[in-house]
């Protein structure tokens, strides 16, 4: 299935080893705030629905996101990041986020290159520590 835009990778670990690892080094990043986070499986449940594990985290760091809404406002849609964990029926745990140069596309942002390959490298870093054993 063609997904424009999202990037998604593969766990090497559990679903909730996954999420943990995520948050930890989201957590432990000075520059970072947790800013929520859900969890779609607990509220399915609270409508009698059944639901595979399914978690969105929500962080961001104002220095690089004002920035980009400065240019075009319209990307506060996609902000502050999310990183979405979810597990398939397979068993294969994923990890999945917007991919910050498909955002630049999107809203039509011509200035801010060098903090969207920032942003691009961080979250890259984040889901590498977050999928491996």
């Amino acid at each position: 299935m063609l997904h424009t835009g999202i990037i998604t990778k593969v766990s090497q670990v559990s679903f909730e080893q996954t999420y943990q690892q995520l948050r930890t080094v989201i957590d432990n990043n000075p520059n970072l705030k947790i800013i929520a986070e859900l969890n779609h499986q607990a509220n399915a449940t609270t409508v009698d629905l059944e639901l595979l594990p399914t978690r969105i985290i929500m962080f961001g760091n104002p220095r690089l996101g004002t920035p980009l809404m400065k240019n075009a406002q319209t990307i506060g849609l996609d902000l502050p990041q999310k990183i979405l964990v979810y597990q398939e029926a397979s068993g294969e745990v994923n990890v999945a986020y917007n991919d910050p140069l498909y955002l630049r596309d999107r809203h039509g942002i011509t200035e801010n290159e060098a903090i969207l390959e920032k942003i691009s490298g961080a979250l890259n870093k984040l889901t590498e520590v977050a999928i491996t054993k």
